[in-house]
């Protein structure tokens, strides 16, 4: 038996390892219907919001009204249109929002009435406000596209991006892979204007995004009659990028085109020497045996050097010239 030992002010206790040791002796009786995890994981990374607004002054008074529910401190969650919002992304979201007041410095440093959350999806999430209202949540419309859920301690809406007005609300508006024209060009418009420090950066960080999941509606914009000076002038940087792509593009065909032409040349004019020393060569080897031919009439059966000619089809300067060689050999 471990005797205990005398206080030591100094060392931390570690109460939580000794609280889990004592929880499973507690439910031993049930050790097989049940599954202890110490110090379990909640995901694989950290856990982090996507994004977390905090007013500097309070009770400020926000304009746009997707701040109107907004108090000290705003949990955000946003979901892509190609991610799905379902009811445990609510309520880890809701989750994430008493974790952040938990772990403050200091007891009670968030207060729970300074808390808000504000879950963000391109079309509604249907099934997830099923379940809701199924578990006794009420569902309020507040304005277009804006739906607050009542029934929890912090203040809680869910933002369909598609469904708001695109009055205050173009930069969400375009972020969908279905952007209306009308709204991509008074985003543009918007954006061309933008003067204070770093929201022409952020226009250009939504602009990317927004090009990308409509490109052909951005196409169809850029070349209509209207528009659009103001879009030209947003995406000049893109149109100037595309623009040396398609020039170097054609400068690798174009290169691509010469050498195989080039390669087509040469094999044609490879074939043509080909032929031409295939003639020569075939030329030489008739001399050849011309030659022999000659030399053996001449040396071993004493015909004359006229009728040699005649017989190799030569003049009697060409047949002497060959005997002449084959001697000197």
């Amino acid at each position: 038996m471990v005797k205990p030992k005398e206080k030591q002010p100094d060392a931390k206790i570690q109460w939580h390892p000794a609280f889990c040791a004592a929880a499973e002796l507690e439910l031993r009786l049930n050790k097989a219907d049940l599954e202890f995890k110490r110090e379990y994981n909640l995901s694989k990374k950290p856990l982090q919001m996507d994004l977390l607004i905090i007013e500097k002054r309070k009770n400020a008074q926000i304009q746009n009204e997707i701040g109107t529910i907004f108090r000290g401190h705003n949990v955000i969650e946003y979901k892509s249109p190609d991610d799905g919002m379902t009811i445990d992304d609510f309520f880890k979201t809701l989750g994430y929002a008493c974790l952040y007041k938990g772990l403050g410095e200091k007891v009670n440093q968030i207060p729970l009435e300074e808390l808000t959350v504000s879950l963000f999806r391109a079309s509604a999430p249907k099934q997830l406000m099923k379940q809701l209202i199924d578990y006794g949540y009420k569902i309020e419309l507040h304005t277009s596209g804006i739906y607050y859920v009542q029934g929890f301690s912090i203040p809680i809406q869910i933002i369909v991006t598609k469904e708001l007005d695109s009055k205050n609300h173009e930069s969400l508006k375009v972020l969908s892979r279905s952007a209306e024209k009308e709204d991509i060009q008074k985003f543009t418009e918007l954006a061309r204007d933008f003067s204070e420090p770093g929201d022409k950066e952020k226009a250009d960080a939504v602009l990317q995004v927004s090009v990308a999941a409509n490109r052909e509606k951005y196409d169809e914009v850029r070349r209509s009659e209207n528009m659009c000076e103001a879009l030209r002038e947003l995406m000049k940087e893109e149109i100037e990028q595309e623009l040396e792509k398609a020039r170097k593009e054609g400068l690798r065909l174009g290169k691509e085109e010469g050498r195989e032409k080039g390669r087509e040349e040469g094999r044609e004019e490879g074939r043509q020497e080909g032929r031409e020393e295939g003639r020569e060569e075939g030329r030489q080897e008739k001399i050849q045996v011309k030659k022999e031919m000659a030399y053996e009439l001449y040396h071993e059966e004493g015909f004359s050097i006229e009728r040699i000619a005649k017989l190799v089809k030569q003049d009697r300067e060409t047949v002497e010239q060959w005997l002449q060689e084959k001697t000197n050999a």
